[in-house]
C-alpha cells in the first residue's frame, strides 16, 4: 500500500527560528529606548501595593504605588530585586470584553516601557468603564488613542509631579 505524501509543515524549523531571533536591532528601534519593567505576578505583590491609597488618579485610571525600600525585610521578600515593578488590574466589571481588557493592558505596558516609573512597585487600576456610546468597538483606534493619552497623563505628567511634591515635603536628615 502506498502512503500519501506528507504535506510541508507550516511551522518554522529550528534553523529558521534561530535566524529570525538573530536579526540585529536597528539603532532607531524604539526597543532600545525602553527600560525593563518587571511584571507583578503573585497575589501577595498585588496586595502589598493595593493596600495603599492611590498616589495619582485620572478619570479612568488609578495608580497605586510604593517606592523601593531596601531596609524593609518584608518588602525584599515580596519583591526581591530593586527596580520598577508594574502590575495592571482591568476588572471585567469595567471592561466587559476580553479584547478590550487585553488592549488596555498592552497600552499600559507600552506607556510604562516608554516612561518607566521609579524603582518601586506600581499597579495601574482601571476604575471606570469607557463609554460604549463613544467607543462601540472593543479595539477601535479612537479608544486606543484615548487610553494612551490618559495613561501618558498618569505616568508621564502626574506621577513625576506627585513624587516631586512628596520629596519636597520629606524632612531632611
Amino acid at each position: 500500500m502506498r502512503a500519501a505524501p506528507r504535506a510541508a509543515s507550516a511551522w518554522r524549523s529550528d534553523a529558521t527560528a534561530a535566524v529570525v531571533r538573530a536579526r540585529p536591532v536597528p539603532p532607531s528601534s524604539p526597543t532600545l529606548k525602553r527600560a525593563r519593567v518587571q511584571p507583578l505576578r503573585r497575589r501577595a505583590q498585588f496586595e502589598a501595593v493595593l493596600a495603599s491609597p492611590p498616589m495619582v488618579q485620572t478619570a479612568h485610571f488609578a495608580l497605586h504605588g510604593r517606592l523601593w525600600s531596601a531596609d524593609d525585610a518584608a518588602w525584599r521578600a515580596t519583591f526581591g530585586a530593586p527596580g520598577p515593578w508594574l502590575g495592571v488590574v482591568v476588572p471585567r466589571r469595567w471592561a466587559r470584553r476580553a479584547v478590550t481588557r487585553n488592549a488596555i493592558k498592552r497600552q499600559v505596558r507600552a506607556v510604562a516601557a516608554l516612561h518607566p516609573p521609579p524603582a518601586g512597585a506600581w499597579v495601574v487600576r482601571l476604575k471606570r468603564a469607557w463609554p460604549t456610546s463613544e467607543f462601540p468597538s472593543a479595539t477601535s483606534a479612537p479608544l486606543r488613542r484615548a487610553v494612551r493619552a490618559e495613561l501618558l497623563q498618569l505616568l508621564a505628567q502626574r506621577l513625576p509631579q506627585r513624587l516631586t511634591a512628596h520629596r519636597a515635603q520629606e524632612p531632611a536628615c
